[in-house]
Formats: C-alpha cells, sequence, structure tokens
C-alpha cells in the first residue's frame, strides 16, 4: 500500500514539476520576442518624450542633480527648440540648438541644485516650433537629505 501511494505522489509531483518547466519557458519565449515601438506620427514638427516627468526620488546632499529627458521628433518636418526655462534659478535646463531632424532623438538636460535640502518639484517649459503646441512643461520631482552634521569634535584636557 505504501508503494502504491509513493508512486502515485511521485507522478502527480512529476506532472506538476514539468508543467511548471513548459509555464517558465513559454514566458522566456514571450519575453524574447521583440516588440517594435509605434511612434505616432504627426503633421509638421513633433515632441514625443519618453518620460515627462523625473523622479530623483531620496537623493544625498550635494549627489549629482543631472538627468535627461530624451524624446523623438515624431512629425515630417524639423523640430526646432527656442528655449528651455526652468521655474526657478535651482533647476537650469539645456536643450539642442540645432534642429532635430524628422525621427531624429534628442534631449533636454535638467540639472537642479541639490544642494538644498527638502522635497521638491520644479518644471521646466520648452518652446519650439512643435505642432502640437508653441510650449511643453516637463517636471523633476525628489527630496534631497540634509548635509551630514561634522562629527562632534573631543575636547582635549
Amino acid at each position: 500500500m505504501k508503494k502504491i501511494l509513493l508512486v502515485a505522489m511521485l507522478v502527480v509531483f512529476g506532472v506538476t514539476s514539468s508543467n511548471a518547466q513548459t509555464k517558465t519557458k513559454a514566458k522566456k519565449a514571450k519575453k524574447a520576442v521583440a516588440t517594435k515601438v509605434v511612434v505616432p506620427q504627426v503633421e509638421g514638427a513633433g515632441m514625443l518624450f519618453e518620460n515627462e516627468t523625473i523622479d530623483y526620488g531620496t537623493i544625498q546632499h550635494k549627489a549629482n542633480g543631472e538627468r535627461e529627458f530624451v524624446f523623438t521628433n515624431n512629425g515630417n518636418k524639423p523640430l526646432i527648440i527656442t528655449s528651455a526655462t526652468g521655474s526657478c534659478g535651482c533647476t537650469v535646463p539645456t536643450y539642442p540648438k540645432d534642429p532635430i531632424m524628422p525621427g531624429a532623438k534628442a534631449s533636454i538636460g535638467v540639472k537642479y541644485d541639490t544642494s538644498r535640502a527638502g522635497a521638491f518639484q520644479k518644471t521646466v517649459t520648452i518652446k519650439s516650433n512643435a505642432t502640437q503646441g508653441d510650449s511643453k512643461v516637463l517636471t523633476i520631482k525628489g527630496n534631497v537629505l540634509a548635509a551630514p552634521t561634522p562629527a562632534s569634535e573631543t575636547v582635549k584636557s
């Protein structure tokens, strides 16, 4: 009787294990299939951003505050960015001065002053000839930790 139960359990667990391996292989096969991203086309110049908000998360005092907003000109004419303005002096954007050709990728650089401790949410306004509107507002946010306090000096007697 014990042998019959043992054989039955082995059969059940063997089938379950085999199914699990088959499912895992199927999942891996699905992930391996390349997906092509379809970029919607617009008449004229266009700006399609990968992300319109960058979350710095919680970062150290005086950490690297540089980030990039990557975009594609999804239009059929060259995109010309005329200005990029931060909402305050602590947010300094940079932008490409040359026209961005249709289908080309470019980026808007942003540097936040991380010597200012505390939570922040700032914007960068981009002005261009994009047909979706002459300006686009991008957002950065996060939290900068307070400056570390120097270790207390020991007094010698």
